[in-house]
């Protein structure tokens, strides 16, 4: 609901008649709260014109690549929109990503212009340095009463199909790809879903909590759902448990998103159980599996409605639910499953050749919405191989569906290891790793951690008459990719298993770790 009535879909387009909407119905309604400021839906849009224009001044317009390094913060929004409103696209960077990952990143994407927090102004000097970019730090104070309200000087404002966000996915090969996200695609399930009455999805009355990093798809899309219903957003610098579990109460705030790793270390803070959760309407959690027995924890704790989401960057977010009344319907096997697919999105399995698949088979999951990405940037081999032509995208995810719609997702995409809510691909680690003197030979895989999820590990050959110990992998990956990629755990085999064709047999390595705790190994 508007503070003047019904949603006007049909208004609410791109991410600046978003904002320019709420200004215009309810000036004065609080849109974003940031460690104890708050700011206006009509000071967000002043404050984001205000950047528009400064970006303008500096030679930015439409299609260019715009960068932010940074924590979370009201300043970032106020920038997306800024982007947003001069036809431009902003490429967010995982502030934990080493060097030479963010270097090319900002070469891949020819970024123009990189806006970086106080606290990485090291880091955008030496991206900048390499590159050649322009970099300059983001202002966290919005501009005085009355400045960047006018629009002058300002192209025509942008349109749905425009893109606006490329996020960076890890890559099996070691580089990431940037995802092509447009304004349709980051708004496409809001309407569907609104319509269709779930009552899972905010309103102007709600307050949302966004504690997820920013450069991930979940901490700019959560946000972005809040501010389309014209809620209220408290905003987190980072995830931190007992600021988490301060800020729910404090805030009074309904709506939250968790990664299941983030939502173990909320209920497991010595404050949790003196929390007032009175204010909590629903937690939406995905981003990796949940293992059940926290789960009902998790139910019995918060005392709310959850929410399961299954999705991918590609697809601006969740695209697959399990809603509020699934995870109390008793039905056996029900919480094993990722839910239905969202008002506005298609589902189905296909097997080797394409084709749709009955209940009950296991195959590749496809999904068909306007939520799916436009490509990734300068990939059309890529491309080619998930965008097929009848609109299906190919998720690499390997899933079975019963006869009601439910979907089950058996494995992740190639292999990919989540911990922490942090995607870790293994053939990226391995590729890391392999140059060690000591190392003859490398797999990388995922085994389960109550804390984490999963945690990295390394299963090493080593070279002949040598010891490999974790430590020494460490030393060695230092500088060469994000610290969370380092393996947790080394072991030492005599040989890696591979199939004929030189593949690593990771569902071999896997199974140990696995078997009993409910995971398929295909």
């Amino acid at each position: 609901m508007s503070g003047k009535g019904e949603l006007i879909h049909e208004q609410l387009t791109t991410l600046w008649s978003v904002v320019t909407y709420h200004a215009e119905q309810d000036p004065g309604r609080v849109a974003t709260m940031f460690e104890g400021r708050e700011t206006t839906y009509c000071g967000l849009r002043d404050w984001a014109s205000a950047l528009a224009s400064e970006l303008v001044r500096e030679g930015l317009g439409a299609g260019d690549r715009i960068g932010y390094l940074g924590k979370n913060s009201d300043a970032y929004f106020a920038l997306l929109l800024a982007v947003a409103r001069i036809g431009a696209v902003l490429v967010p960077l995982n502030w934990k990503l080493a060097a030479d990952e963010l270097a090319y990143i900002v070469r891949d994407s020819t970024m123009r212009h990189l806006f970086a927090d106080e606290a990485f102004r090291d880091v955008a000097l030496s991206l900048t340095d390499e590159s050649g970019l322009t970099h300059s730090q983001l202002s966290e104070y919005p501009p005085r009463d009355g400045e960047g309200s006018s629009l002058q000087n300002l192209p025509a404002p942008p349109r749905p199909d425009d893109a606006v966000f490329q996020v960076y996915t890890s890559g099996t090969t070691g580089r990431p790809k940037g995802a092509m996200l447009t304004h349709a695609n980051l708004l496409a399930l809001r309407a569907p879903g609104y319509r269709a009455g779930l009552e899972w999805f905010p309103t102007a009355c709600s307050t949302l909590g966004s504690v997820l990093p920013v450069a991930h798809i979940a901490g700019t899309a959560y946000a972005c759902f809040g501010f389309y219903a014209g809620s209220r957003v408290v905003i987190a610098r980072e995830f931190d448990p007992g600021e988490t579990l301060a800020l729910i109460e404090k805030e009074a705030i309904n709506h939250i998103l968790f990664a299941p790793a983030v939502m173990r270390m909320v209920m497991e803070h010595e404050n949790a159980r003196s929390t007032d959760f009175d204010s909590l309407k629903f937690i939406t959690y995905g981003a990796a599996p949940i293992p059940e027995a926290l789960l009902q924890d998790a139910l019995a704790m918060f005392g709310c409605g959850f929410v399961q989401m299954y999705g991918m960057s590609e697809a601006a977010g969740g695209v697959v639910a399990l809603s509020p009344q699934d995870h109390i319907s008793g039905v056996p096997g029900r919480l094993r499953s990722a839910g239905r697919a969202m008002p506005g999105v298609e589902v189905g399995i296909v097997g080797d050749d394409w084709t749709l698949l009955p209940p009950q088979k296991t195959g590749e999951i496809v999904v068909r919405s306007g939520s799916v990405m436009t490509g990734y940037w300068k990939r059309p081999d890529a491309n080619a191989e998930v965008l097929g032509p009848d609109g299906w995208f190919r998720t690499g995810d390997i899933g079975t569906m019963d006869e009601d719609g439910y979907l089950y997702v058996l494995d992740r995409a190639k292999d990919m290891i989540i911990s922490g809510g942090e995607n870790i691909y293994p053939a990226e680690v391995e590729n890391a790793i392999f140059g060690h003197p000591d190392v003859a030979d490398v797999a990388v895989i995922g085994i389960p951690s109550d804390e984490w999820g999963e945690e990295v590990t390394a299963i090493v050959v080593a070279a002949s008459g040598v010891e490999v110990t974790r430590e020494a992998i460490s030393d060695w990956l230092d500088g060469k990719i994000a610290r969370f990629k380092f393996p947790k755990h080394v072991h030492l085999v005599e040989e890696i298993p591979r199939n004929a064709g030189g593949k690593i047999l990771r569902r071999t390595l896997r199974e140990p770790y696995w078997q009993n705790r409910g995971r398929r190994i295909n």
